[in-house]
């Protein structure tokens, strides 16, 4: 099956089969992206929100309490749903990692979506497809292997926290729930994520490599991913973890040149890992000097064809009109 770049001017025929899609992280980089894609074809998108809804297409959710503790209403609003999109999770490159931080990390994937599971495990129905975000960070760091779904996680923080983000929506398998675990790269964007922190020191000629500059990045077209989402959600056959990144990853070294020569800057000198290191800490080391080499195997095997497959199309296509 293949996927060409969708539209909202219709190019595309609307879905199939319309479905009634919760969304939790709807306000996010993704879910921002993703819900006016879905609704072009034809989906009816619900928002799960923290606080009192506002209108009709929102429902409060509240993550961190077991659904024994919420108002019964409440719960009711989560029933005759046909999917679940999981995107909600604390900004994992926002600051130091302090005990406290760590402790945040955890709760808002792991406790949020053993909560949430529980919730839907409860009701009269539950939904058909569970789509959750997990994030290829959990992979071994700082080898030139490619990593497949096959690979298993690291041992180290971010390694068990996404083998217990992962397994914390096994039981809606047990009942018959598709469940796809989206294993996700760095996503490009200039409204978001690392593309956001970066644009600023490039165009003020500051860019430059990180530490050695050898580190893997395996990174993801905002675009691209918006449409894996929507493939998943409408393809019943798809279950399982996918990783989600462009087929081809590149040394942060070739990244920092790329982005340079995209914006039409000099790259800087490079930042010595030591400094990376004394300024952020561990996040500093797992997520700037830090690693992966990840493929879409599954991704590529289910015939998706990728929209920006190369770094300098996906720049080009994130930075036109910029």
């Amino acid at each position: 099956m293949n996927l060409i770049r969708s539209s909202v001017s219709g190019i595309d025929p609307p879905a199939q089969q319309v479905q009634t899609v919760l969304i939790t992280g709807s306000s996010g980089l993704i879910g921002s992206a993703l819900i006016p894609q879905l609704q072009a074809r034809g989906h009816r998108v619900i928002r799960a929100v923290r606080r009192n809804p506002r209108v009709d297409d929102e429902i409060r959710w509240r993550p961190l309490e077991p659904p024994e503790q919420i108002p019964a209403a409440e719960r009711k609003a989560f029933d005759k749903l046909d999917a679940v999109i999981h995107l909600a999770g604390e900004d994992i490159a926002s600051g130091r990692w302090s005990s406290t931080k760590k402790k945040k990390l955890r709760s808002s994937r792991v406790d949020a979506t053993a909560n949430l599971v529980s919730l839907l495990q409860q009701l009269p129905s539950a939904p058909a497809t569970f789509i959750s975000a997990s994030a290829i960070g959990g992979y071994p760091a700082n080898s030139d292997e490619l990593l497949t779904e096959a690979a298993t996680f690291s041992s180290g923080f971010l390694g068990q926290l996404c083998r217990d983000w992962e397994s914390a929506s096994s039981a809606l398998e047990e009942i018959g729930t598709r469940v796809v675990r989206l294993r996700i790269g760095l996503v490009l964007s200039p409204d978001g994520g690392i593309l956001r922190k970066l644009l600023p020191l490039f165009r003020f000629c500051l860019g430059s490599r990180m530490g050695s500059g050898r580190q893997w990045m395996s990174w993801i077209d905002l675009e691209d991913l918006v449409q894996i989402i929507r493939f998943v959600l409408e393809d019943q056959s798809i279950e399982g973890s996918l990783n989600c990144t462009a087929p081809h990853s590149v040394r942060n070294v070739d990244f920092t040149r790329t982005l340079a020569a995209a914006l039409r800057r000099p790259v800087a000198p490079p930042i010595p890992g030591p400094i990376i290191r004394l300024l952020l800490g561990e996040m500093g080391q797992s997520l700037i000097l830090d690693g992966q080499r990840v493929a879409p195997t599954r991704l590529l095997d289910l015939g998706y064809r990728f929209t920006s497959p190369d770094l300098p199309a996906a720049l080009r296509h994130q930075l036109r009109g910029r």
